[in-house]
């Protein structure tokens, strides 16, 4: 249902990402941060910054912090007297403990609904499930619990600064929809609206593993060609695999098929990218994480690979990136097995 008063939103997260998507939510709703770091809390609301994640960036004094899980979902929830919108602002690896934490403050009853929204890209580690799976296996089924996804080409700090950006949020109830658009759309951001939920994060998720082998490519001064040959033929394969999941062709010509795709595999600041490009000058995996770079393609290409086997789709780039991150394949031999198959119609 419709509501005149506006959303309450609670962001579940303060990394990055999280963060910079609270800032956008403040310009138009009470907003409020979970962090589990008492340091980090204690910073956004003393200093307004997050220095470790958002370095340089002056957040908004009204925009509050708690290391309380309770008081972030209260914030939302409020008097029941306006929908609740909660980001869910952890990665994959994290979503189904927080889905079953938040549950318990959930209300058996209620007359506005509970938009959850994740922003998180990948698949399970184990099952392979895509993030909406996870959250709806974690959560009660309510008529007026929702689920959507926020997905798209930003880099968390450009939000932050508040450069433009587009998104798209995706998710089977329009309600959820029209409240993300009422919160975030406006003149830095252009919010646009799905139902493919698959499609959108099958997009999120398979981009990161091109963008490692676009690093991986320049890495070894494969060159500008090498580079746009990856991406064109990436997004031909993460369509391919998104369309066997369920996904709709389309959505991969979009904002978060190819638009996150050529983010993720063109620009320093991407950290797939970055891991990609360490690992083609010849450091170790290894030693790369654990210098503390997180990167999510490292830990979805074996997901990715075991899905492309069981639907029997044509996954080379995915295999060769699996190849070089699990099996110690050298990067300049997965290059040339590429470039060595059998030439196709470009179409198949």
């Amino acid at each position: 249902m419709h509501s005149s008063a506006p959303p309450r939103v609670s962001v579940l997260g303060a990394g990055s990402y999280g963060t910079a998507l609270a800032v956008l939510c403040h310009a138009n709703a009470p907003t409020m941060l979970w962090a589990r770091d008492p340091v980090s809390v204690a910073e956004i609301n003393q200093q307004h910054s997050l220095q470790r994640y958002l370095p340089d960036i002056q957040l908004p004094e009204g925009l509050s912090a708690t290391a309380s899980l309770e008081t972030a979902m209260q914030h939302a929830l409020g008097n029941d007297e306006s929908p609740a919108f909660i980001i869910l602002g952890v990665p994959v690896a994290g979503l189904a403990q927080l889905c079953t934490l938040l549950s318990d403050f959930l209300p058996s009853t209620r007359k506005h609904p509970v938009h959850l929204v994740h922003i998180c890209k990948g698949f399970d580690a184990q099952s392979g499930d895509l993030p909406h799976v996870i959250a709806e296996l974690h959560t009660p089924h309510h008529d007026w619990l929702h689920h959507g996804v926020l997905s798209g080409p930003s880099f968390a700090i450009e939000v932050a600064q508040g450069l433009p950006v587009a998104l798209t949020i995706a998710s089977n109830n329009t309600d959820l929809m029209h409240c993300a658009v009422s919160l975030l759309h406006g003149t830095q951001a252009r919010i646009y609206s799905s139902h493919d939920v698959i499609g959108v994060e099958v997009g999120g998720a398979l981009k990161n593993i091109i963008a490692i082998a676009c690093g991986i490519g320049d890495g070894l001064g494969q060159g500008a060609n090498a580079r746009a040959a990856l991406i064109t033929r990436g997004l031909a394969e993460i369509q391919r695999l998104g369309v066997g999941l369920g996904g709709l062709p389309e959505t991969f010509q979009g904002l978060t098929g190819l638009g996150d795709l050529v983010l993720s595999s063109t620009s320093d600041l991407s950290r797939n990218r970055r891991v990609g490009l360490a690992i083609g000058q010849g450091e170790d995996l290894q030693k790369i994480l654990s210098s503390g770079m997180t990167a999510e393609g490292v830990r979805c290409a074996e997901a990715a690979r075991t899905i492309a086997l069981r639907l029997n789709v044509h996954a080379p780039i995915t295999e060769a990136v699996y190849q070089v991150l699990q099996q110690g394949l050298p990067p300049r031999q997965a290059v040339q097995t590429l470039l060595a198959r059998d030439p196709r119609k470009e179409s198949a």
